[in-house]
């Protein structure tokens, strides 16, 4: 298969998965979803951690901000080589004016990232929980319309691997 026809896959997928413009609980779930794992959301809630932690969670909430700052300068220069325009929408504009680029999905590298760092350094809960966020927040990111399902794979094959790496530094 040629990659036009690919991507042309790629985009009627996306498309069907959208809920963005229809109006209900589905859609407030997804942009809830979509939101949950911005980086700024996460950055705080880990120095909040930090800051009002005990011993194991302080070290944690340290480990994982350090290493999720070190994920985004990975991503962001993947995204700003391949320029991949987002899809066409109105919902995310933060997202459409301070990124404009979608692949890879740097939500859905986050999220997996973050279960894989919650497998290998967390309690056994904290990690389960995580491993069924995180494929919501991908899925979330697509039916918004701020991503296409190639960007987040390849954001979550990017954070897989990034957290085994990390696992292994750590």
């Amino acid at each position: 298969m040629n990659p036009s026809r690919l991507l042309e896959l790629d985009a009627r997928l996306s498309a069907q998965l959208r809920v963005a413009e229809r109006p209900g609980v589905l859609r407030t779930i997804a942009a809830i979803l979509a939101h949950s794992g911005d980086s700024w959301f996460w950055w705080g809630g880990l120095a909040l951690l930090w800051w009002r932690g005990d011993a194991f969670w302080k070290p944690w909430a340290l480990t994982v901000l350090v290493s999720i700052i070190a994920l985004a300068l990975i991503v962001l220069p993947i995204k700003f080589l391949i320029r991949r325009r987002r899809p066409e929408g109105d919902w995310g504009a933060l997202y459409r004016n301070t990124d404009p680029h979608s692949f890879p999905s740097g939500h859905a590298a986050r999220a997996i990232f973050i279960a894989v760092l919650a497998t290998g350094l967390g309690p056994s809960w904290l990690a389960l929980l995580l491993w069924i966020w995180a494929p919501l927040v991908s899925l979330a990111r697509v039916a918004m319309g701020v991503h296409y399902v190639s960007d987040v794979v390849a954001g979550g094959a990017l954070g897989l691997l990034a957290g085994v790496i990390a696992l292994q530094i750590w």
